[in-house]
């Protein structure tokens, strides 16, 4: 069984959840000035019959200046399509190859893709059987949800994973149909860990170091995968790794926090994109920072009335430059999940 790339520490390991429009070569090289994960995973690829590998999503394997390994993300249900990709992202340099079993868009799993494909146990055994074949001299990994919408099938769920070496499996803690609402199952993620022989990495609603190391503690998986908590806090893997050291976690200024923002706005591509569309690109992703620096969402609610470069710096001046921390707690009731949009 190919080993997992081996990281500089002997700490759990942390990752970068690909997140489709997010997570791209630019978004990783960001990530990485903080701190970083062990792992990062790339936007997926859509496989079906005439499909070929996305430009933009590939730069992130064959110009990862990170220094850290990148697995290649699949979509898809068509076996032989999926052998012929993961051969050729074997080809371009990826770390390792990841089947996505979890995507929660309705837009994807009513295509029978990503978290769809939950609901066929036997169209998993195939692909899983067939790649796990040509996946053989690198990690073959699986990004996989609990269940489509009910946890009933999650015990032959694993029975199918754990038949087919599987290197790694990063399990989020919710159904399909409950997306990104509700509680994360925990229990199960530790059942997981109890009955796979690969590593797993636990996964949803790890919105900071503490919470990282209570999930760790409840689940005994050997990492923890960070998504859009990690959009809105790119210090949060750093901050993991402190406190699991036992070190007192840094404290993010808001100054640190319109650095961040100018950095996500100064990409090598900025001058091909019209100004209206990158300020709308960056809203995006203040959805995810905003909290983090006013719980009352005068932030939030500013920044997105902002229409040009001049109105969107101008609303993180105000708010970032005035002295003070960033904090990334989430509010009681809710209210971070109802004013974040997807």
């Amino acid at each position: 069984m190919p080993l997992l790339p081996q990281v500089d520490h002997q700490l759990p390991l942390t990752a970068l959840a690909p997140m489709q429009d997010v997570t791209n070569l630019w978004f990783m090289q960001v990530v990485t000035l903080y701190g970083g994960p062990d792992y990062f995973f790339t936007e997926y690829f859509r496989v079906h019959e005439s499909s070929n590998l996305k430009r933009s999503i590939l730069r992130s394997i064959t110009e990862n200046t990170t220094g850290k390994p990148v697995f290649a993300q699949m979509i898809g249900e068509s076996v032989p399509d999926l052998v012929r990709t993961a051969k050729e992202l074997c080809q371009q340099g990826a770390a390792g190859i990841d089947l996505n079993l979890g995507c929660p868009a309705p837009r994807v799993y009513r295509k029978n893709v990503g978290g769809g494909l939950l609901r066929e146990p036997e169209t998993i055994d195939r692909i899983l059987g067939a790649l796990r074949d040509v996946v053989s001299d690198r990690p073959f990994t699986v990004k996989m949800r609990v269940g489509f919408d009910s946890v009933a099938g999650f015990e032959t769920l694993l029975n199918v994973v754990g038949r087919h070496g599987v290197d790694l499996v990063s399990l989020h803690g919710r159904t399909v149909q409950a997306m990104y609402g509700g509680d994360v199952d925990y229990g199960l993620i530790a059942e997981a860990v109890a009955r796979l022989d690969c590593p797993v990495l636990a996964n949803g609603n790890v919105f900071s170091a503490a919470r990282a190391v209570e999930v760790l503690d409840k689940t005994r998986a050997a990492g923890v995968m960070v998504g859009r908590w990690a959009i809105g806090n790119p210090w949060i893997f750093e901050q993991i790794r402190q406190a699991l050291r036992g070190e007192a976690i840094s404290v993010v200024s808001l100054e640190a926090v319109r650095d961040y923002i100018d950095r996500l706005w100064n990409t090598p591509t900025v001058e091909d994109v019209p100004e209206r569309a990158r300020v709308g690109y960056m809203k995006m992703f203040l959805n995810y920072v905003a909290l983090g620096v006013d719980g009352e969402g005068r932030f939030l609610r500013e920044s997105r009335q902002a229409q040009s470069e001049v109105e969107f710096f101008g609303v993180c001046d105000r708010f970032l430059l005035r002295g003070g921390n960033f904090g990334v707690e989430p509010l009681r009731g809710g209210d971070r999940e109802r004013l974040v949009v997807n």
